[in-house]
């Protein structure tokens, strides 16, 4: 509901009617509509930065810990759009306590990958501005991509994101040769 109406449009009837219960069973798990919408925000974060780090975990190297963070984020967009929807949608942008959410979840994500990036010579405030670019490369994109406005198909897209990111961390290293 929140997703296809936004948060200002959905009514807590609705919600509950989609969910099979009664709005008075709703508002005992969640006191407002604030509280679930904040809830599900919390929980699709959680349940994306879960699923990229998992995939991360399991890679044989550098590069491929970015394809598969790339794979995974964009396997997620395509899977649950949705849920991508109301974590990136619009609508959570303009309301100060849902942004909040989402920069949460960012800089989550930011912090992880900035753990992983290994340039000599690079200081952790680089290192954490070089994991924001990919966050927001991959964002960014993911948002234009859901739109329908590459054209491309999944696997190119995913390639072209995940090259753009592999040799932009390796630009350092040539710079400093």
């Amino acid at each position: 509901m929140f997703s296809a109406e936004g948060f200002q449009a959905a009514t807590m009837d609705a919600v509950a009617s989609e969910a099979g219960v009664t709005k008075p069973v709703l508002y005992q798990h969640f006191p407002s509509k604030r509280d679930l919408f904040r809830g599900l925000l919390h929980d699709v974060a959680g349940q994306l930065h879960r699923e990229v780090e998992e995939a991360v975990g399991q890679a044989t190297g550098p590069q491929d810990m970015v394809r598969r963070g790339v794979r995974t984020f964009f396997s997620f967009v395509a899977d649950h759009p949705d849920e991508f929807r109301l974590l990136f949608g619009e609508g959570v942008r303009s309301d100060e306590e849902f942004a909040a959410e989402v920069r949460l979840f960012e800089r989550s994500m930011a912090d992880a990958i900035a753990e992983l990036i290994d340039i000599d010579g690079l200081e952790p405030a680089g290192r954490l501005v070089l994991a924001h670019g990919i966050v927001g490369l991959t964002e960014s994109t993911a948002r234009h991509w859901a739109l329908g406005g590459s054209g491309l198909d999944l696997d190119t897209v995913i390639e072209h994101v995940a090259d753009l990111a592999w040799h932009g961390l390796r630009a350092p290293q040539r710079l400093s040769d």
